[in-house]
């Protein structure tokens, strides 16, 4: 196994992304559409924050419906915007990064996924399964 491979390699370059203006409804849909549970919060190419699938199931009974449903009962999403249900301390990394170091992040951290941020712009995001694939590759 390449310990020093940089992150770029094994990350998402076409990320999904909200703004903070957007409806948690729109939310529901992309992370039903894209299959993914990590969306990053962007102003323009800056992100501000991070919301997960995880998140909205806080606020809501979405875990009591059929994952393949694609209609969300939304009153609760009305209550409460993304700004106020995303997470905003987020910890990123350069996408020079190694795959080790990232490994290390999430061993440690109780979260599933990292945007990639290079010179103040989101660039890409990397995730436990990013990570678990890359490992699985190298047997």
């Amino acid at each position: 196994m390449i310990k020093i491979r940089p992150v770029s390699d094994i990350m998402t370059m076409k990320v999904v992304t909200v703004s903070r203006s957007d409806e948690l409804e729109t939310a529901e849909h992309l992370f039903k559409k894209h299959k993914i549970r990590h969306i990053p919060v962007v102003s323009g190419d800056i992100i501000v924050g991070i919301l997960s699938y995880t998140d909205l199931l806080r606020i809501s009974f979405a875990d009591a419906i059929d994952e393949d449903e694609s209609t969300v009962d939304t009153i609760v999403y009305n209550m409460f915007t993304i700004e106020q249900v995303m997470a905003k301390n987020v910890i990123s990394v350069q996408s020079d990064s190694t795959i080790k170091d990232v490994a290390e992040i999430l061993a440690k951290r109780e979260f599933h996924a990292i945007p990639v941020v290079d010179d103040g712009k989101l660039v890409g995001i990397v995730t436990t399964t990013d990570l678990i694939n890359y490992l699985l590759d190298q047997f």
